[in-house]
């Protein structure tokens, strides 16, 4: 059992520099390949199962879910609060982590657990992780084709839409549960407005000087004229409870008969989850969104 106590009570000096001790290996003290990872969020799991490193990964965050199999692997705590003690108890070579507002690093550190620091947030930081998260693994080859498949699908779904008229689109990643209150968009700064971009989309917040995920209400929706809103506001914890949920939020929408999107029968509900969690999947995300946004379908 590890004291919780003792994790706090190293001198800060000491857990500056022993938090240094992280993804940056030394060429002179090479580290062997993890064969016990524990990956914190969705993004980091999703990655190292497209690298088809899943048989190493022991523990996962309480909201991994893609691929399905992550259900059966312990949970280590949320992305914000990843618990320490049920990390060790993994006995792991190698945490990934993200950068954010906790000290698990230099909590890990103190215990001699090694740590790696990855990006997150944007579009480009997608591609970063990948080859962060194969370099650490001992798998960069892997990540090489990983991003390679990626970028070739990406291509493809930019020049199906280079010829067609850019749509104006709302993408809704929050709201009051069953309600079309509290509403949270997405603004310039998000990697779904790059991604709606890529697929022949211009995100009507995108202009302003927003917050990266503004809240709105459903007047400004009327007066931005969406002609598509992607809705993806509302998870289910079941596949039947997903379906239930973008059930009742098309009905939501149908009344609103002020937005043009209703209108033109363009809102598209949605409880993927691949379109909240930026990983190898955006490029599902793209070919699903240049399908909504121009009716093509990209092979």
């Amino acid at each position: 059992m590890i004291a919780r106590e003792r994790l706090v009570r190293v001198q800060p000096t000491v857990v500056a520099a022993l938090a240094l001790w992280t993804l940056a290996l030394s060429a002179a003290q090479p580290v062997p390949a993890p064969r016990r990872i524990v990956s914190t969020s969705p993004s980091i799991t999703e990655t190292l199962f497209a690298l088809e490193l899943g048989d190493r990964v022991v523990g996962v965050s309480t909201y991994c879910r893609f691929p399905p199999t992550v259900a059966r692997i312990a949970k280590v705590g949320t992305f914000l609060k990843p618990d320490a003690e049920i990390i060790a108890r993994l006995e792991p070579d190698l945490v990934f982590v993200h950068t954010g507002p906790n000290s698990i690093p230099s909590q890990l550190a103190t215990l001699g657990i090694r740590t790696a620091i990855i990006d997150r947030g944007s579009l480009p930081s997608v591609f970063s992780t990948i080859r962060q998260i194969g370099t650490a693994a001992g798998a960069p080859d892997r990540a090489d084709r990983l991003l390679r498949n990626i970028e070739m699908r990406l291509d493809r779904v930019k020049a199906e839409v280079s010829r067609k008229s850019p749509r104006k689109v709302l993408i809704i990643v929050g709201r009051r549960t069953g309600t079309l209150t509290d509403i949270v968009a997405v603004g310039r700064g998000s990697y779904l407005h790059e991604i709606a971009a890529l697929a022949g989309g211009v995100n009507v917040l995108g202009a302003t000087e927003t917050p990266e995920y503004p809240r709105i209400s459903m007047e400004t929706v009327i007066s931005l004229a969406p002609d598509v809103i992607v809705d993806v506001g509302e998870m289910g914890e079941s596949p039947r409870d997903s379906e239930r949920r973008r059930a009742i939020t098309e009905s939501l929408w149908r009344k609103q008969t002020l937005v043009k999107a209703v209108r033109e029968g363009g809102v598209h509900a949605t409880t993927d989850d691949a379109f909240v969690v930026p990983g190898p999947r955006i490029v599902d995300v793209a070919e699903t969104m240049a399908a909504w946004f121009h009716g093509v379908h990209v092979r």
